[in-house]
């Protein structure tokens, strides 16, 4: 205990020498309570810094992921010639300018792979610490919006929409994208929902959602063996994962079609229902249960078993950002009791926030 708690409680335990019975049980009690707070356990502590409320832990998860990110661009076969001809395989079948520049950029980091890669990792273990330590949140966020830009332009073709072979079931539109809408939902401040508001993000869950139905109907999902081919293409790494990802290939044979038709019709109603604050928990629930099975099947953990991944790919972004949804739920809503009165705050996009004064 510090000199300067001694001397309070000493001083509490002096006054209530003298005072009722009452007053010296209050002041042995406010003592004690003294000595409990300093002896905070580091758990203790740790909840408070890292996930303190829902904001702060969708910075903390989202600074994990970013640190992973940037661990595995570490691994040995980021800084061999298997890495470059990774990013040259997004250039196939794209449109000129996007093929031509992903073309540069993997030309340019060739030419001295050891330090762009180095360079690569840095930022992103960078950018995780940026969201791990309080003061550094903002500017990490705004780092991680123009290199998430980056990463999803040259090394993932902007998640192959430009081409006939975005999948959401292997992470159409794009992990990375993921993260700048996370990222501007955890920017710390008073209005609730960060950058994009309360409205801003529903609408922009809503996009995302609406758009993977349209990608389920287009044809490399909804061929009758698509969803076979995307699962047997998935990357595994684990004897059981293969056992598993097998299974459901075999399952989902000359079902493609039905299958597509299923879960864009989920995916339209997910993303609708949530825009709309129509009971949005249990659609938020089943978003996260169909991104769960996505990344098993389809994406097999974004292949970080079977080595040469560059990050976990979509699926646990989405999940995030169905908790970043789930947060914004109360907000807009009376939760006026029968002694008390809503009072609402506007935002600047006209969200509104209701609280109760008594």
């Amino acid at each position: 205990m510090s000199s300067g708690a001694a001397k309070l409680e000493a001083g509490a335990l002096r006054r209530s020498q003298s005072a009722s019975a009452p007053a010296r049980a209050r002041a042995y009690f406010a003592a004690g309570a003294l000595r409990r707070s300093q002896r905070a356990s580091a758990p203790a502590r740790a909840r408070a810094y890292f996930v303190s409320d829902s904001q702060r832990t969708i910075q903390t998860v989202l600074g994990l992921i970013w640190l992973l990110d940037g661990g595995l661009q570490f691994q040995g076969f980021m800084y061999s010639n298997g890495f470059v001809a990774m990013l040259k395989v997004n250039a196939a079948g794209q449109p000129g300018w996007l093929a031509n520049s992903i073309n540069w950029a993997a030309n340019l980091a060739h030419h001295d792979l050891a330090l762009f890669n180095t360079l690569f990792a840095l930022t992103q273990v960078l950018i995780g610490v940026g969201l791990l330590y309080r003061p550094a949140v903002k500017p990490a966020l705004a780092a991680s919006f123009a290199w998430a830009l980056v990463v999803w332009w040259f090394g993932e073709a902007f998640g192959m929409l430009f081409m006939s072979m975005a999948s959401p079931l292997t992470g159409a539109p794009g992990a990375v994208s993921l993260y700048v809408i996370v990222g501007m939902i955890a920017w710390p401040g008073r209005r609730a929902g960060g950058l994009l508001g309360v409205r801003g993000a529903r609408i922009a869950w809503a996009a995302l959602w609406v758009l993977m139905a349209w990608l389920w109907l287009e044809a490399p999902s909804s061929s009758a063996n698509a969803v076979t081919g995307a699962i047997n293409a998935a990357p595994a790494g684990m004897s059981w994962l293969s056992t598993v990802q097998d299974w459901a290939a075999n399952g989902a044979k000359g079902n493609g079609l039905a299958i597509a038709l299923v879960l864009g019709l989920l995916s339209a109603t997910i993303g609708i229902a949530v825009a709309a604050n129509w009971h949005p928990k249990p659609f938020l629930a089943l978003a996260v249960v169909l991104s769960l099975a996505f990344w098993v099947f389809g994406q097999g953990f974004g292949g970080i078993f079977a080595g040469g991944a560059t990050d976990p790919n979509a699926g646990p972004l989405f999940i995030l950002l169905a908790y970043a949804l789930w947060s914004l739920i109360p907000v807009g809503q009376p939760q006026a009791g029968p002694q008390s009165h809503p009072a609402k705050l506007d935002n600047s996009d006209g969200d509104r926030q209701d609280v109760s004064t008594t």
